[in-house]
């Protein structure tokens, strides 16, 4: 029955040996349950055919994790099957603990515990908590979610504790999966519209949007997508978390060409961006290969703070990204509004023009190209490194693309800067 080292995988073939039913989308949003390790045995049933005969009924594919997380005390199972025949997999399962419980009297209870990816949790809450009150109060169930504590950079789910009879748990899983889906597929709706932007670049493995989305790591891997926070200077945060004197966690590669952006976020996200004693930077840091900071604020009213991020061009594109991805599922966004950054990256002065173009045409090109806004501000004065800053704002691809077109610009103002040093002639020696 196993197919693997890490999960088991039970489907029913077609005539051809793919799963029957609908054709399943590849960015369906799948369900996932946590059930108790004790129980898993009753629900593969002797020689599989429990677990059979749940795939052949409800037309689904379940993949039982069963040895993820050696010794824990329970298990998660992914159901990939229509939405109808994915609560009718769940019902069944739930069937089944409850009478191998009532059978053994191990439990008295056995709650249906739903995973969710944090960047779907806020939006299945609802404002002030009103989408779970009514499904609650709908379903006559009582429901808890797991702490945002308690995530970390490998594992980025939340687990939905839904209380009460099977009925009413099966009832509850129905509306809560069907908040997630809606969620799952404006971000999926979202990412579509936007990827024309970069051409084929895969954005999924970068672990930056939902889980649901093809490609990203499975749940024998890191589990969804992984957005990790950031932490400040030493002398605002630094004795408050124990974190390292520098201010900055530091993963850098080495081998490529480090950049350096000045990302701005609100003031009111960056206690949420920091993480339990500063774990969630250094996971970040390690992750993306930079080094990423927050500034200390000029005036303790500024509405914004400053992120500094060094690294390579692929570490900026990770970072950034789960910066993005972080503000979005804490909800200093609505859900149905794209966040919206301001990044400044520094130019050469002599590059300031190509990047303006003759009549503003480079930066109104740069605009029509990405979508985002880009300011060359005339009033500069170089700094002691002879460069200016650009304003970059946009959302997140708008602002990769901008980034990366203003960097190709610069690196051909360059390249032109050192053929005429090369091909101007050496002043002749006076003769003696």
């Amino acid at each position: 029955m196993g197919t693997g080292n890490h999960e088991q995988k039970f489907d029913q073939p077609g005539a051809m040996g793919r799963p029957k039913g609908p054709r399943h989308r590849q960015q369906e949003l799948p369900l996932r349950i946590l059930v108790p390790t004790q129980f898993v045995g009753a629900i593969i049933g002797k020689e599989g055919l429990t677990i059979k005969n749940i795939t052949e009924q409800t037309q689904s594919k379940v993949n039982i994790h069963r040895k993820e997380n050696a010794g824990a005390t329970e298990k998660s199972i992914t159901i990939h099957s229509s939405e109808e025949g994915c609560s009718q997999a769940c019902r069944m399962i739930l069937e089944i603990m409850e009478k191998e419980a009532n059978d053994t009297k191990t439990v008295e209870e056995v709650p249906l515990k739903i995973l969710a990816d944090n960047s779907l949790v806020g939006r299945l809450i609802g404002k002030e908590g009103r989408n779970l009150k009514k499904i609650e109060q709908d379903t006559e169930t009582k429901i808890t979610i797991s702490s945002i504590q308690d995530l970390t950079i490998y594992n980025q789910e939340r687990t939905i504790t839904v209380r009460g009879g099977v009925e009413e748990c099966c009832n509850a899983e129905v509306e809560i999966m069907k908040k997630l889906r809606e969620a799952h597929e404006h971000d999926v709706a979202s990412l579509n519209q936007q990827s024309n932007m970069m051409p084929g670049l895969n954005m999924s493995p970068l672990g930056i949007f939902s889980s649901g989305l093809s490609g990203l790591p499975s749940a024998s891997g890191l589990r969804g997508s992984d957005y990790s926070p950031l932490l400040g200077p030493p002398s605002v945060l630094g004795s408050m978390y124990g974190v390292p004197s520098s201010g900055a966690f530091s993963h850098q590669q080495t081998t490529a060409e480090q950049e350096l952006v000045y990302l701005f976020v609100p003031t009111p996200a960056v206690g949420a961006l920091i993480g339990k004693k500063g774990q969630h930077i250094r996971e970040l840091a390690h992750y993306a290969g930079a080094s990423i900071k927050i500034a200390e604020p000029d005036n303790p009213d500024d509405p914004e703070r400053m992120v500094i991020i060094t690294g390579p061009p692929g570490a900026q594109f990770k970072a950034q990204g789960r910066i993005y991805g972080k503000l979005k599922e804490e909800n200093f966004f609505t859900a149905n509004e794209d966040v919206k950054l301001e990044a400044h990256i520094k130019v050469p002065l002599t590059a300031a023009g190509r990047v303006i173009g003759k009549g503003g045409k480079m930066v109104n090109e740069l605009k029509n190209l990405s979508s985002a806004e880009v300011i060359v501000p005339r009033d500069q004065t170089a700094d002691e490194n002879d460069e200016v800053s650009v304003k970059i704002i946009g959302h997140f691809y708008a602002s990769q693309t901008a980034q990366r077109k203003i960097r190709e610009i610069v690196q051909q103002v360059k390249q032109q800067e050192r053929k005429q040093q090369q091909t101007v002639p050496t002043p002749a020696q006076p003769s003696e």
